[in-house]
């Protein structure tokens, strides 16, 4: 199918995705209400490969990885390499946490929803919404939902997915909960630590000072806000977490930072790597404490570029449907398949707030323009967007 007429198909997908409303809704219910903490996504597993299982793809099964895997076959009787779609299925909030989600007419609302529940919710609905607007491919079309992706998970069930797929893949899309018009195509090179600080002394016996683990941590802030950092290539070290001590009067004996190294040269992340190594042997010999330095998960770098197929012709698809895109890095399962060559982009569904909070709320309207957005995409790789050079 040419691209002129993707084009031109595509905005009509929006109502007729609409009058599915209540399935797709279920969907994101029955699979976002399950915990899914990275590690523990099994109970989502099941439910997941059930509801591929009642929207009757063609084939459903988990990886030697237990990775739920289902399977929309092609139309063409020629050797054409399967298009994926993915979204992870684990979330940052543990069982403890209610998952009674809240829906209201304009709104869906709870822990995960948009990270990633709602991504799983419509990738289990795509058979269901390929049937009702027709579209058939000539590539079969393998929807995948990937244990293991975020944080310590350092997306290794899309790694071990690919290390055991066999025969080449012709491309691929991410979905993504929020944002509606986010694009992304290129990845930076990350490495994500965590620093541990332990002042009480091996032998059991007091120090003279009484240091705090949140004072000595906070000496390695102010030494890693110090280090000079080049203009480019691009550069930066995100602190995202800190947490320790017991209560206000009492000296806080353990603590842990959680910080992020960014840069599009893996080189620099090599690098600043090492200074802050450096910072942390200093600061542990300077104070006698026990600081640990460990390595969470790690990314190189790899793009698509934005000259490439893939890339401009999901833009013409975001403008056709009036949405406008937002390009960033994207530090998720789309690093894995850029690194190995395979042309892929990351997409988000709809808009809302508070991505990572218990409170995270999803806009309903717009989900059925990202479901458009994906409906295009997967329809111009599967026209040979991705098959050019």
């Amino acid at each position: 199918m040419a691209m002129d007429t993707i084009l031109k198909r595509i905005p009509a997908f929006v109502d007729q995705i609409k009058e599915i409303q209540e399935v797709i809704i279920a969907n994101i219910l029955l699979i976002g209400q399950i915990p899914a903490p990275t590690y523990h996504e099994q109970a989502r597993t099941e439910i997941f490969l059930e509801r591929l299982s009642d929207a009757q793809s063609d084939y459903n099964a988990t990886s030697d990885y237990n990775i739920p895997v289902g399977i929309i076959k092609g139309t063409s009787d020629e050797s054409r390499a399967p298009i994926f779609v993915v979204a992870h299925l684990d979330t940052f909030f543990n069982a403890d946490i209610d998952h009674n989600y809240i829906v209201r007419k304009a709104s869906i609302s709870g822990p995960g929803i948009l990270d990633n529940s709602l991504g799983v919710g419509v990738l289990a609905s795509l058979p269901i919404i390929f049937k009702h607007l027709n579209l058939q491919f000539e590539s079969d079309i393998v929807l995948a939902g990937v244990p293991q992706s975020i944080g310590k998970g350092n997306l290794q069930g899309i790694r071990q997915l690919l290390d055991t797929w066999e025969g080449p893949i012709r491309g691929a899309v991410i979905i993504e909960g929020d944002e509606l018009g986010r694009l992304n195509y290129y990845s930076e090179g990350i490495i994500r630590g965590e620093i541990t600080c332990n002042v009480l002394p091996a032998n059991g016996g007091e120090h003279r000072y009484k240091p705090n683990a949140i004072i000595i941590l906070n000496k390695v802030i102010d030494e890693i806000l110090a280090m000079e950092l080049p203009l480019r290539p691009r550069a930066r070290v995100i602190i995202g977490k800190i947490n320790g001590g017991f209560k206000h009067g009492v000296i806080a004996y353990n603590a842990r930072l959680g910080f992020e190294i960014q840069s599009d040269s893996e080189e620099m992340v090599k690098r600043m790597h090492a200074e802050i190594e450096d910072i942390v042997d200093g600061i542990r010999h300077e104070n006698h404490v026990s600081l640990e330095l460990n390595i969470i998960s790690n990314l190189t770098p790899a793009t698509l570029q934005y000259k490439h197929p893939l890339v401009k012709n999901t833009v013409l698809i975001m403008k056709a449907l009036g949405i406008a895109p937002a390009s960033d890095s994207g530090e998720s399962e789309l690093s894995i398949f850029l690194a190995r060559k395979i042309p892929a982009v990351t997409l988000g569904v709809t808009k809302g707030k508070n991505v990572h909070l218990e409170n995270a709320s999803m806009k309903i309207k717009p989900m059925f323009t990202g479901i458009a957005q994906i409906l295009g995409v997967i329809m111009a790789i599967d026209s040979g967007v991705c098959d050019e050079s």
